[in-house]
C-alpha cells in the first residue's frame, strides 16, 4: 500500500491525462487534489505543511512562468519584426536535399530555440518552417519532436537543471538529507555545473547518434522507398552534425555550467554545418526527396485553415540573429563571477520564508532570472529592427493569452511535485514517498538500475509535460537510489536528465502544441507512435552507457 500511495502522483497523472484523455489543464488540477488527500489521510502530513508545500510550488512556478513569458515575448517579437522569417528564408535554402533540410532546421535551429526558450518551442517552430519548405505535415512534427531532444537538457537557459533538478533535490526549501553528506561544501551552482558536464559526457554519444536516427525515421516512414537505407547513407554528414552541436556544449557545459550549452551548441553547430554543406564536406552524392504531392498518404495531411503568411519587410540575416547574439552575451556577462553584474542581481530576492510556520521556504531572485534578461532584449530588439508599436501590442498579446493554459498548468503541477517532495514531513513514520520508492526500486532492481533511470526521467516527461517537472520530480528519487545501491549519484541524475529529454519527444503537451500549429489535432497517436521508436533508441543507448559506466 505504501508503494501505491507514493504513486498516487503518477498515477493519477497517468490515469486522467493519458487514459482518460483530458486536457493538461484538468488532469493536473485533479491530480494535485487526489494527492493531496491522499498525502493528509494516509502520508499523515500535517495540513499546514500540505498548505506550504502548495504555495512553494506555486511561487516556484511563478519563477518559470516569468523565464516562459520572456521567451515567448522574445520570440513573437522576432516574428513580428520579420527576423524569423529571414532566418527561415536563408536554412531553406542552403540544399534541395530534405535530409539535410531536417537536420539544419530541426536538429541545429531547433537546438538553439531550445536553448533560448525551451518549454516546447523549438517543435512548435520547426514543425511549421518544415512544412513550408516542403515537409509533409506528419513528417515535420515528428521530425521536428524527435530533433528536441538532447538540446533539451539545457532549454530555456538551463531550467530543467538549475530549476529542475536543485529544487528536486530539496525538501523545505533545504537540500533533503540524503543529499546534504554530498553536497557538503560545495556550492548548488558548482554542483549543477558538474552534473551539466556528467549529462553532456553521456550525451555526447546519445546525442551525436540523433540527427540518424532522425533521418532514417524520416526516409523509413515517409520516403517513396520506405527505407531506412536512404537514411543511413548520409551517415557521415548525420554524425558530423551530431557532433557539430554535442562537442560545443559538452566544452560549454564544463566550463560556464547548465545555461548555455543548447545556444552555443545550437549556433556552432549551424556554423560549422553550413560551412560543410557550402564545401560539400560528408554530402550525400544522390539528393533525397518525397515522392510527389498526390502519393502522400491522407493521414500525413494536415487539414490548416489559417491565412497565408504574411511576407514581412525584408531584413539582413545578420540582423535578424543579433538579439540572439545580444542574448548570449547578456547571459554570459550576468553568469561569471568575475564581473560584479551577477551579485548585484542576486540581491534582490523574492519569496516566503518558513510559510505558513512550518520550516519550508521559497524564494527566487527576479533579477537574476534569464526572464529578466529576455525582457530587456526585447526592448533592444524594438529599437534595432524598429517594430512598430501596434505590431508590439500584439505580441504582448500573444504572448500573454499563452501563458493562461502554461499558468494553469504550472501552478497546480508543481505545487504537486513539491507535495511529492516534502512529504518526508509526516506523522506516519514513513519517509518521503520518494524515497520510499527509491527504497523499493533498489530491492527489485539493484545494480541494474542505471539501465532503468533514463525511463524513469522519460516516464517524468511524457506524464508531465516537461522535462523541468520530470527532474523536479524525480531527481530525489534517483539520487537516493543511487544512494541505496552504491552508485554515484550524479551519474544517475544525469541519466534522469537525459531520460527527461527522452520523454519530451512522447510527452503529450508537445506533441498536441506541434500537432496543432500544422493542422494535425486528433492524429496524435500516429506521432507518438513515430517518435516513440526514436524515444526508446535514445534511452536505451542512455542507459546502456550508465551501465558500462
Amino acid at each position: 500500500m505504501v508503494t501505491i500511495v507514493a504513486l498516487t502522483p503518477i498515477l493519477s497523472v497517468m490515469v486522467f491525462l493519458v487514459f482518460m484523455r483530458m486536457p493538461a489543464m484538468k488532469a493536473m488540477p485533479i491530480s494535485l487534489v487526489v494527492t493531496a488527500i491522499l498525502a493528509l489521510i494516509y502520508w499523515k502530513i500535517p495540513l499546514p505543511y500540505i498548505g506550504a508545500s502548495i504555495i512553494e510550488g506555486i511561487l516556484i512556478g511563478c519563477s518559470i512562468l516569468y523565464i516562459v513569458f520572456g521567451a515567448i515575448l522574445l520570440l513573437n517579437t522576432l516574428q513580428a519584426t520579420g527576423a524569423i522569417y529571414a532566418i527561415r528564408s536563408y536554412l531553406i535554402s542552403v540544399t534541395p536535399d530534405r535530409r539535410i533540410q531536417a537536420i539544419l532546421i530541426a536538429w541545429l535551429f531547433g537546438a538553439f530555440i531550445e536553448g533560448a526558450a525551451g518549454f516546447g518551442t523549438p517543435a512548435a517552430i520547426a514543425a511549421p518552417l518544415l512544412v513550408a519548405v516542403g515537409f509533409p505535415p506528419l513528417a515535420a512534427v515528428v521530425v521536428a519532436l524527435i530533433a528536441d531532444s538532447s538540446p533539451v537538457s539545457f532549454g530555456a537557459v538551463g531550467t530543467p537543471i538549475i530549476v529542475g533538478v536543485q529544487q528536486g533535490l530539496e525538501e523545505g526549501g533545504q537540500l533533503a538529507a540524503v543529499t546534504a553528506p554530498y553536497l557538503s561544501g560545495i556550492e548548488m551552482t558548482d554542483y549543477l555545473r558538474q552534473l551539466a558536464a556528467q549529462v553532456m559526457q553521456i550525451d555526447v554519444i546519445t546525442g551525436t547518434l540523433m540527427p540518424l536516427i532522425l533521418v532514417a525515421i524520416l526516409t523509413r516512414f515517409f520516403g517513396a522507398e520506405k527505407s531506412w537505407r536512404k537514411g543511413l547513407e548520409i551517415w557521415k554528414f548525420a554524425l558530423f552534425a551530431g557532433f557539430s552541436f554535442t562537442v560545443p556544449a559538452l566544452i560549454v557545459a564544463f566550463l560556464l555550467g547548465p545555461e548555455f550549452p543548447s545556444i552555443v551548441g545550437g549556433a556552432v553547430g549551424l556554423l560549422l554545418v553550413l560551412v560543410a554543406i557550402k564545401n560539400r564536406w560528408f554530402m550525400p552524392k544522390e539528393t533525397w526527396d518525397f515522392a510527389e504531392k498526390d502519393q502522400w498518404s491522407p493521414e500525413w495531411l494536415g487539414n490548416m485553415t489559417a491565412k497565408p503568411e504574411e511576407k514581412p519587410k525584408v531584413m539582413s540575416l545578420l540582423l535578424a540573429w543579433v538579439p540572439y547574439l545580444l542574448l548570449g552575451l547578456l547571459l554570459v556577462l550576468t553568469r561569471i563571477d568575475v564581473i560584479p553584474l551577477k551579485q548585484w542581481l542576486m540581491q534582490v530576492h523574492v519569496g516566503w520564508e518558513n510559510i505558513l510556520g512550518t520550516s519550508i521556504s521559497a524564494t527566487f531572485q527576479p533579477l537574476y532570472l534569464p526572464g529578466t534578461i529576455f525582457i530587456v532584449v526585447v526592448f533592444l530588439t524594438l529599437f534595432l529592427h524598429k517594430i512598430r508599436k501596434d505590431a508590439f501590442t500584439h505580441a504582448v498579446s500573444n504572448s500573454l493569452k499563452t501563458l493562461i493554459g502554461t499558468a494553469v498548468t504550472l501552478f497546480t503541477a508543481v505545487p504537486m511535485v513539491r507535495l511529492f517532495i516534502n512529504s518526508g514531513f509526516n506523522q506516519s513514520g514513513l519517509e518521503s514517498m520518494p524515497v520510499e520508492l527509491a527504497n523499493r526500486a533498489a530491492e527489485v532492481l539493484g545494480h541494474g538500475w542505471p539501465f532503468v533511470a533514463p525511463f524513469i526521467g522519460a516516464l517524468g516527461s511524457f506524464i508531465s509535460g516537461s522535462a523541468t517537472f520530470s527532474n523536479m520530480m524525480f531527481s530525489l528519487f534517483q539520487f537516493t537510489v543511487a544512494d541505496q545501491i552504491g552508485a554515484d549519484p550524479t551519474q544517475i541524475v544525469a541519466l534522469q536528465v537525459i531520460g527527461s529529454n527522452a520523454g519530451n519527444m512522447i510527452c503529450v503537451v508537445n506533441v498536441v502544441a506541434a500537432a496543432s500549429v500544422v493542422g494535425l489535432v486528433g492524429k496524435e497517436g500516429s506521432i507518438i507512435r513515430m517518435t516513440l521508436i526514436a524515444m526508446v533508441i535514445y534511452a536505451g543507448i542512455a542507459g546502456i552507457i550508465g551501465l558500462l559506466l
